[in-house]
């Protein structure tokens, strides 16, 4: 064994991750992926992998991870010990190094296959990496204040990861002047262990070309590399807008989205359902919508068809094309090749816009296939370019807005607080008129709205509600209406606030647990039944996997009786494990949507052995000091392997909120890449609005 694999296995055994903007040490990682504690060859075989890729010589290998492991020692000491006087480095500036030696150790642990130029990029890397230590233990960080190309980094906030993210920074740049931000996000990859370090090194590699001079900065965010900037991968796009307005002097009122391929689906998706956060968007060749995309003659597709009730709806939370409304907000200039098989795609866009009363602004690239034509590209930014001169700091004064769920709750100065039905359509427009009078035209599937007058630039002096006038009893930041049968009114002075309801952050499904951030817990009393005691550690076993691999970070776990007032504060809790084996179970048991007792289960409508079964589902906490929170049971995605390693389109959810599951034996030697899971879902749905069956 080589020096590289020591350190690699003491390193690693800390359970070293970065949360909450600081590099910590001594979480439980390391617990939830035993072979972290071994070294590299170890901990890939383990997980159905060759002890190193093809393509390369042991003797290669062996170098690449002795200088790899030797860069992440110097990370771990200057994050321990901080500079040679003392000075702590910020966890920013750390992470524009830590982001390089993640893209490494991903293609470490997981590739099988070496690409031609990969150790030229893994060297380059490395390099960079090592550059950045040496400057950050002197003190500096030049790479802070370079011009055109740029690979920086940031810590998530979901898992305490380095993400990274690209920048081309133009020469004209003066911090001292807000600049527009362009948001570019790139097309589909295979989502191999190198595919990070394959898409991030044009950031790095040297002997480019010059940049090309825009008036703007262009921010290239990974989106944990292939999920359709959808859960996690979305939430990536929003921490990298607001890493790089950190770190440089942006106008947040001129921030534009756009992509190709995957990346055009990307901007459909994020810009339709966050209207209100950028200026324009610029999709180039996109699918909007699920069932119609997979039934494209490509003998790879997978269709998707005639799917049950909970995945069906789930589907309006991934589908663009159920958010066209929007694009009356923020506006859209579309390109497509003449050519591209995907070009029908548009047309159900275009189709979208018309119900809604718009017109999509679509440009066609003449004999053009599935790829960027250069002079229809230059006219799609030149017409953004318009719409963004356009801007003004004030928000509009008429809004129509349209959501499927409350994880789409906000647009400018209207919050939608609580739907009749999630997964149905919901809208409201509205205006704000100069006399200060806000008017509500149109209200449907919505229970509750907020408007929050500090984003309105004049006093309000009423609020019509369908033509009702409604007593406003106080002036407010924020004012909460709500309806009864005698019509909509006020709420913020009265006791008629609907409590203990879903509420944007917290509506489902399960998977919408892993887009902020997130901690499981692993109980460690005495289980109720040794087979489901095992299977809950499956599945565990099951989401590490999946999520190290698929989603770019280790999954931050820790024992139950480890569990701090702070995780309970800032953290969903996913927990694994039954009323017996797990501390924070029994404590919510009184208060979750389930019966479970040692021996039964009710869940839905079905009472089950408590010896082979098992509840998976979502609810807002009921755990004191958790308020705002989710609680999840025995989960993690409920789409897995077979979905991530091959169509980004398959990622909507399986489960909704809520399964009864019947475990089977085998989950002890069950392990990562096995093809069948020792379960089987016997029920599965969603509860309702109060999180009740």
């Amino acid at each position: 064994m080589t020096i590289g694999f020591r350190i690699i296995r003491q390193i690693w055994s800390s359970g070293l991750l970065i949360a909450g903007g600081t590099f910590l040490a001594g979480t439980a990682s390391a617990e939830v992926i035993p072979a972290l504690q071994s070294d590299m060859v170890e901990y890939r075989i383990a997980h159905g992998l060759p002890g190193r890729p093809t393509g390369i010589s042991e003797t290669n290998w062996n170098s690449l991870l002795q200088s790899g492991s030797e860069l992440q020692a110097r990370l771990e000491s200057l994050r321990a010990h901080g500079d040679p006087a003392g000075n702590p480095v910020p966890a920013h500036l750390l992470a524009d190094a830590g982001a390089l030696w993640r893209n490494v150790l991903w293609l470490f642990r997981y590739e099988e296959v070496l690409a031609p130029g990969d150790v030229e990029r893994i060297e380059r890397a490395l390099e960079e990496g090592r550059a950045r230590a040496d400057e950050l233990a002197a003190g500096t960080a030049g790479w802070t204040v370079r011009k055109g190309r740029l690979l920086r980094g940031f810590v998530s906030a979901i898992d305490g990861s380095c993400q990274p993210y690209g920048l081309i920074v133009p020469e004209k740049y003066d911090p001292a002047k807000p600049m527009r931000l362009d948001v570019v996000l790139h097309g589909s990859t295979a989502p191999r262990g190198g595919a990070a370090l394959r898409i991030c090194h044009r950031f790095l590699a040297v002997n480019q070309p010059p940049v090309e001079e825009h008036d703007f900065i262009e921010l290239y965010p990974l989106g944990r590399v292939e999920n359709g900037y959808r859960w996690a991968g979305e939430t990536d796009i929003l921490e990298a807008i607001d890493a790089v307005c950190r770190q440089y002097t942006i106008n947040r009122n001129q921030i534009v989205l756009r992509g190709f391929s995957m990346g055009a689906s990307g901007t459909w998706h994020v810009g339709l359902k966050h209207p209100d956060r950028f200026a324009a968007l610029g999709p180039y060749c996109g699918y909007v919508d699920t069932y119609r995309f997979s039934a494209s003659p490509n003998p790879r597709f997978v269709r998707v068809a005639n799917l049950p009730p909970q995945q069906a709806a789930g589907l309006h939370l991934n589908d663009a094309v159920d958010y066209a409304a929007n694009a009356g907000i923020v506006p859209v200039v579309a390109a497509m090749g003449e050519l591209d098989p995907g070009y029908v795609n548009h047309i159900y866009m275009a189709d979208a816009f018309a119900a809604e009363g718009l017109q999509l602004v679509n440009l066609i690239a003449p004999g053009t296939a599935h790829q960027i034509h250069k002079e229809t590209q230059a006219e799609q930014l030149r017409l953004i370019a318009a719409h963004v001169a356009s801007c003004t700091i004030e928000p509009p004064r008429t809004l129509r807005f349209v959501t499927w769920s409350l994880k789409y709750a906000r647009c400018y100065w209207i919050e939608l607080r609580a739907l009749s039905r999630q997964y149905e359509r919901a809208e409201i427009a509205a205006g704000f008129g100069r006399d200060g009078v806000v008017r509500v035209t149109d209200l449907k599937n919505i229970e509750q709205f907020a408007l929050d007058l500090s984003r309105m630039k004049e006093p309000l002096t009423g609020i019509e509600v369908l033509g009702q006038q409604v007593l406003i009893p106080r002036q407010e930041r924020v004012l909460l209406l709500g309806r009864d049968g005698k019509g909509w009114r006020c709420l913020n002075s009265e006791d008629g606030a609907i409590t203990h309801t879903k509420q944007p952050g917290l509506q489902g499904p399960i998977d919408d647990a892993f887009t902020r951030s997130f901690l499981c817990v692993r109980g460690t009393g005495n289980p109720w039944h040794p087979e489901v005691a095992e299977w809950a550690e499956a599945s565990l076993r099951r989401f590490a996997w999946e999520w190290a691999r698929y989603m770019g970070g280790d999954l931050p776990v820790k024992k139950d009786t480890e569990v701090t007032p702070l995780d309970l504060r800032t953290r969903h809790l996913v927990l694994f494990g039954d009323p017996g084996s797990n501390l924070w179970i029994r404590k919510a048991l009184p208060a979750l949507p389930v019966k479970w007792t040692p021996k039964t289960i009710e869940l839905g409508n079905r009472r089950v052995s408590a010896e082979n079964h098992a509840p998976v589902l979502i609810c807002a906490s009921p755990l004191e000091g958790a308020e705002g929170h989710y609680i999840v049971v025995n989960s993690g995605h409920t789409f897995h392997e077979a979905e991530f390693s091959t169509l980004n389109y398959l990622l909507y959810p399986r489960l909704g909120d809520w399964a009864l599951v019947e475990t089977r034996p085998g989950s002890t030697a069950w392990k990562p890449r096995d093809a069948d899971f020792p379960e089987h879902i016997l029920d599965t749905g969603y509860f309702d609005e109060f999180w009740r069956l």
